[in-house]
C-alpha cells in the first residue's frame, strides 16, 4: 500500500493539515497517510510545544472518522529530539522505499540542507505542499521531489495558540473534537 508519511509537532493539528492529508489521497496514488506525531523536533523550542500526549490526541481525535488516515507515535519511543532519518529507520528496517513517500511543506522543504542525513531522506519520494511565504526549492531538479498544486489554507498552529492564549475562538481553524478536548486543559 503506498502510504504518505505526514511528520509533525501538529501543535495543534488543525484543518489545513487535513486539507493536505485529503487532497494527496486525492491526488496523488498514496492510499494511506500515517501522521507521525513529533515529541520534540530539533528545529522547536520544546517550551512552545504543547504535551506531547495531548497532541497526540488530538491527531488521534481529528482523523477517527478517516479510514484512510492512521496516527503514529512511533517518535515517543525513539531518542530526542526527533529526526526524521531515525524515524524511517525505526519505521523501515529493511531499508525498502518503494511504497513510503514523505509529506512536507515548501517552508520544511527549504529548510532539508539543515537536515540531519537529509541527502538520505531524498532517496525517498518526496510531496511538497504550498505553504504561505517565499521558499526557495534547494533542489529544483531532483527527481524524487515532486511540487503539489494543493489548496493552500492559510491556517499555522502557531496563530491557533496566540489565539487560544488571547481566550479567542478557534473554530474552523480545528474540528471541533480538538476544541472540545482543549476545553479540558
Amino acid at each position: 500500500m503506498n502510504t504518505g508519511l505526514f511528520f509533525g509537532s501538529f501543535n495543534p493539528i488543525h484543518l489545513g493539515h487535513l486539507a493536505i492529508a485529503q487532497y494527496i489521497l486525492n491526488e496523488t496514488p498514496i492510499q494511506k497517510i500515517k501522521f507521525i506525531v513529533s515529541p520534540h523536533n530539533p528545529f522547536k523550542d520544546k517550551d512552545t510545544l504543547m504535551d506531547a500526549e495531548l497532541r497526540l490526541d488530538l491527531v488521534r481525535l481529528s482523523i477517527a472518522d478517516n479510514p484512510h488516515f492512521e496516527v503514529s507515535d512511533i517518535e515517543f519511543g525513539l531518542p530526542q529530539p526527533s529526526y526524521t532519518i531515525q524515524t524511517l529507520k525505526a519505521l523501515n528496517p529493511r531499508g525498502e522505499r518503494k511504497n513510503l513517500s514523505i509529506i512536507m511543506g515548501t517552508d520544511t522543504l527549504a529548510q532539508l540542507p539543515k537536515w540531519k542525513s537529509f541527502e538520505n531522506l531524498l532517496e525517498y519520494p518526496v510531496l511538497v505542499y504550498k505553504r504561505s511565504g517565499n521558499y526557495e526549492n534547494p533542489f529544483p531538479n531532483h527527481p524524487n521531489i515532486t511540487l503539489l498544486d494543493a489548496p493552500t489554507l492559510d491556517i499555522s498552529a502557531t496563530q491557533i495558540r496566540d489565539l487560544m492564549k488571547e481566550r479567542k475562538e478557534i473554530k474552523y481553524l480545528v474540528r471541533d473534537e480538538v476544541i472540545n478536548l482543549l476545553k479540558l486543559y
